[in-house]
């Protein structure tokens, strides 16, 4: 696959983060399902790796991007991010 500057991809996660933080501060329910979703995407054995930080592996975030927007390298917006926390919350 073809690699995308470092620096502008980790700015616009943390900025996603940061984002999606802000609102969840002020929305427990929102709070909530990206706790949960946060969860599930975390890496099998994150206890056993260093950062020893519950994150996903960027094999799979890649991957998660790729089949949801058809690259890589993308990086949901925030709007996109809260509606599959509750898409995923409904169980669908």
């Amino acid at each position: 696959r073809p690699h995308a500057p470092r620096s502008s991809l980790w700015l616009k996660w943390l900025t996603l983060s940061l984002s999606l933080a802000l609102r969840a501060a002020v929305n427990p329910a929102l709070a909530r399902d990206l706790a949960t979703v946060a969860w599930r995407f975390r890496r099998r054995d994150w206890l056993r790796h260093a950062p020893f930080l519950p994150v996903p592996s960027r094999d799979y975030v890649a991957w998660r991007m790729y089949t949801a927007f058809g690259d890589h390298h993308a990086v949901p917006t925030v709007e996109d991010a809260i509606r599959y926390a509750r898409w995923a919350r409904r169980g669908a």
